[in-house]
């Protein structure tokens, strides 16, 4: 086979696959949690067993899904991070991007981060028919912890990158990024489901804790700071 042909087949998967995440993300905004495999086929116009080769099972796909949604934040939240304003200003912006994200696709955050018990299994017995591949027992924890991690890691990458933390710099860059997702993914789940205050509110409380130690530190020479 010619390399031509072989990277017209390549750009023709990766375009088909990219079909597929978004037939996915269309059947996500309309069920959330409870989007299963056999809807979001007939959303593609496909059978659901070529919905199989192409992510595997629920957990292929759900990962495919979370790193389009994850690279699609990330890159909302450096374009905060790099708005022309003052660090705490900053600061509040970006918690403030992340908090729009998941307000603006509520349904989304929940199917990445609140996979309702039973509704993989729903599609368990049909999938394991239809393709040997069972989808009981859909472990939220498995798959979004990763999703944290990830988060975690590249804004460890940032901080590390843009302010001189001293001694240690980058296994304090770590604590900090964790931290902060971490903060930023449990206050903003409460906040989702109960609403207690305003996006802004929350936004400026979490970076007033944010605050004591960010404020102190100095930018990293030739970084676009933080």
């Amino acid at each position: 086979m010619g390399t031509t042909q072989q990277a017209d087949q390549h750009r023709s998967a990766h375009q088909r696959r990219r079909q597929l995440l978004e037939a996915a993300d269309r059947v996500v905004l309309r069920d959330g949690p409870k989007a299963s495999m056999n809807a979001i086929a007939a959303e593609a116009g496909i059978t659901k067993p070529i919905l199989y080769r192409h992510f595997g099972d629920k957990g292929g796909l759900y990962r495919a899904l979370a790193k389009r949604h994850t690279d699609a934040l990330l890159s909302a939240l450096k374009a905060a991070l790099d708005a022309p304003a003052d660090r705490r200003a900053r600061v509040e912006a970006t918690l403030d991007t992340y908090l729009a994200a998941i307000e603006a696709r509520p349904q989304v955050y929940r199917f990445l981060m609140h996979p309702e018990d039973g509704a993989a299994g729903a599609d368990g017995a049909t999938d394991a028919a239809d393709t040997q591949l069972p989808e009981r027992g859909f472990d939220v924890g498995r798959h979004s912890a990763p999703l944290l991690r990830r988060l975690g890691e590249e804004l460890a990458t940032v901080i590390e990158e843009r302010v001189d933390l001293g001694p240690d710099s980058a296994q304090l860059a770590r604590v900090w990024g964790h931290g902060i997702v971490g903060m930023m993914h449990a206050a903003g789940d409460w906040w989702l489901g109960e609403r207690p205050c305003s996006r802004a509110q929350l936004a400026s409380s979490l970076a007033d804790l944010l605050w004591g130690r960010l404020s102190l530190v100095d930018d990293r020479a030739g970084s676009p700071g933080l």
